[in-house]
């Protein structure tokens, strides 16, 4: 029997080496398969869920496009999207699950930076790339987290709308109502401190919870306060309340202004004529697009519209555009014939260059976006006409129509 003991020796050899194969292909990265995982996380349900899904879609429909047009490099891409039910600690629960379970190469999506701010922790502390989709708070990018990217920023809303407030409108007297929300907040704090630069000053500042049904007591102190604009720091359900309640009792402003939420279509079919005249900011939406980039607006527009039957708005424009900043970043890595980790798709993601239909995308050394800036749009005749920068309105403020 003496023979036989090598070649025992040999096969036990062999499946020792196939155990080791087996458990430690399983924690391979993905770069090492074919198939290429993006993990999206987004509210879903709850209270954002209206925008959480439009930023989903968005997403979505970059993955598809990238697949019909052969993948990333030729590697087809997987999306995994994860509900964080609007709730940050769900946020973080999701991140890791994408993260250890789903073994993904990136992280994409975000609404709100109560949510974006925990997942953009666990990106950094795990070496995961992570482009959010719709941030704005300074203190998440402030850290240099070299993980963290993003498509939109304060500065791109607030110094647009401080310019048509002073060119424009020429007015020196503002009444903000905002949202208790990091981002609301702090575009409250911003919009006060670049007034202030320009000769006018915010009389009146009041913070809501948001999902307030009533803003009768805070619109009652417009008319003493000598207010002559009134700027939402709302959201969608929000600004629906406010408009319908500035309705019923005129206060004689020059102007509402609601950044977040007026500039949809979606607003307007529902409030009507009630819509005529307000003031909205967005960075796209169908028909206003960054110059240049006209046809691959109008494509984006007409493929969203037949696989989801609907419009796409601003929103959607913002998950787009992130799914496609991580999409170009991978496939850059792929083409120079490096292994997609996160190290390298970072590196990737900070040398990036893309016009695209929302902006042209560059990230400085924070993961700011160096290029987005949003036009202030009025509605006319129910539908969004550009007003404000000069260079790219599309028709001229009707101050009929504005008075409150």
């Amino acid at each position: 029997m003496q023979p036989q003991r090598p070649r025992q020796a040999v096969k036990a050899r062999l499946i020792a080496w196939l155990l080791l194969v087996l458990f430690f292909g399983s924690t391979l990265p993905l770069w090492a398969a074919q198939e290429i995982r993006l993990g999206e996380i987004n509210p879903l349900s709850g209270n954002l869920a209206k925008h959480g899904l439009e930023i989903h879609q968005g997403i979505l429909y970059a993955v598809e496009e990238a697949n019909a047009q052969g993948g990333v490099a030729g590697h087809p891409v997987k999306l995994l999207s994860r509900d964080d039910q609007s709730k940050p600690d769900v946020a973080v629960n999701q991140a890791q699950d994408l993260i250890f379970r789903g073994k993904v190469t990136g992280l994409v999506g975000g609404y709100v930076d109560s949510l974006v701010g925990p997942i953009s922790q666990q990106a950094a502390r795990h070496r995961v790339p992570f482009v959010a989709s719709a941030s704005l708070q300074q203190a998440i990018t402030g850290n240099k987290n070299p993980y963290l990217f993003r498509v939109s920023r304060l500065e791109g809303i607030v110094q647009p709308l401080c310019r048509f407030l002073a060119q424009t409108l020429k007015t020196r007297q503002v009444a903000v109502l905002y949202a208790a929300s990091p981002g609301a907040s702090e575009f409250s704090d911003s919009l006060q401190a670049n007034l202030r630069q320009m000769g006018g000053d915010t009389i009146l500042r009041e913070k809501f919870r948001p999902g307030l049904p009533d803003f009768s007591v805070f619109l009652l102190k417009l008319r003493p306060a000598q207010a002559e604009v009134l700027i939402s720091g709302g959201f969608y359900a929000d600004n629906l309340i406010l408009v319908r309640q500035l309705r019923e009792r005129p206060l004689g402003l020059k102007a509402f202004i609601a950044p977040w939420g007026v500039a949809y279509q979606s607003f307007i079919d529902e409030v009507g004529p009630a819509s005529e005249g307000l003031f909205g900011t967005c960075a796209w939406t169908p028909g206003i697009t960054q110059p240049g980039t006209e046809k691959a607006s109008q494509a984006f527009v007409e493929g969203f519209r037949e696989k989801f039957g609907k419009e796409p708005n601003t929103t959607t424009m913002h998950g787009y555009t992130s799914a496609r900043a991580l999409l170009a970043a991978i496939g850059n890595v792929l083409k120079a014939g490096a292994q997609p980790t996160g190290e390298a798709v970072s590196q990737a993601l900070a040398r990036l260059d893309l016009q695209l239909p929302m902006e042209r995308l560059t990230f400085d050394e924070h993961g700011e976006p160096q290029h987005y800036q949003q036009v202030i749009v009025q509605i006319q005749k129910q539908r969004l006409v550009v007003v404000y920068p000069p260079e790219r309105a599309t028709g001229q403020v009707d101050f009929s129509l504005a008075a409150r």
